[in-house]
């Protein structure tokens, strides 16, 4: 099954734009857990759009516990409360990680594996546009709703030559983790069947199709 990546038909001039282009999107749920289900387990949903020349995610999370401690690009945000995207264009053996702590900061690189990764820049980076949200949940004390909104543009991508969204096909795979929460967990849209935690797994992507 193909995740169809819908092309926005309204202009996008800032992430208040994005978020009512939003409004009329289906979520899509992460649902997998492939090494194991916490007691209390966070519920992820997510939306992503495009409009040729960027990727927009929103992701939103319930969850117990929220870590937000790192405010500098390329930090280990994986250890915080995450959500992550990790995509490989057709005819590419490599793959991209992009992975945002509850912030908005990210860490992201390029590369064939987990051991072998190029990272992106920060300055490049800063290119990403983000905006996020973090309320608790009415009438439960003890749980969060926390939401991301992301403008990934394509220079960003800056291991792949490519001048236009539509029509492109990919592997991708979009996940939740944190790592050092008190119970660590790891969410992922397509399932993984390794026996340890490991997102870097491109053989488990799942397809996408931009439209």
């Amino acid at each position: 099954m193909t995740l169809e990546i819908p092309k926005l038909s309204t202009p996008v001039n800032s992430l208040a734009d994005l978020n009512a282009a939003f409004d009329g999107l289906n979520e899509n749920a992460l649902a997998c857990f492939p090494w194991e289900t916490p007691a209390n387990k966070p519920a992820v949903n997510f939306k992503v759009a495009h409009n040729n020349e960027s990727i927009f995610l929103s992701y939103r999370v319930q969850e117990d516990e929220v870590l937000a401690r790192f405010s500098k690009h390329n930090s280990p945000v994986y250890t915080d409360s995450c959500v992550e995207f990790f995509v490989s264009f057709e005819g590419d053996k490599n793959y991209y990680n992009f992975e945002f702590n509850s912030l908005g900061t990210c860490l992201a690189a390029y590369g064939p594996d987990r051991h072998q990764r190029q990272s992106i820049a920060p300055e490049t980076l800063g290119l990403i546009q983000t905006q996020t949200s973090l309320n608790r949940v009415q009438g439960q004390s003890h749980r969060f709703d926390w939401q991301l909104v992301i403008q990934l543009p394509i220079s960003v991508l800056t291991n792949s030559k490519i001048s236009s969204l539509s029509g492109l096909k990919a592997r991708a795979n979009f996940y939740k983790c944190g790592d050092d929460l008190t119970t660590p967990h790891y969410i992922s849209w397509n399932n993984i069947g390794t026996s340890n935690p490991d997102f870097h797994q491109p053989p488990y992507f799942g397809e996408i199709e931009f439209l």
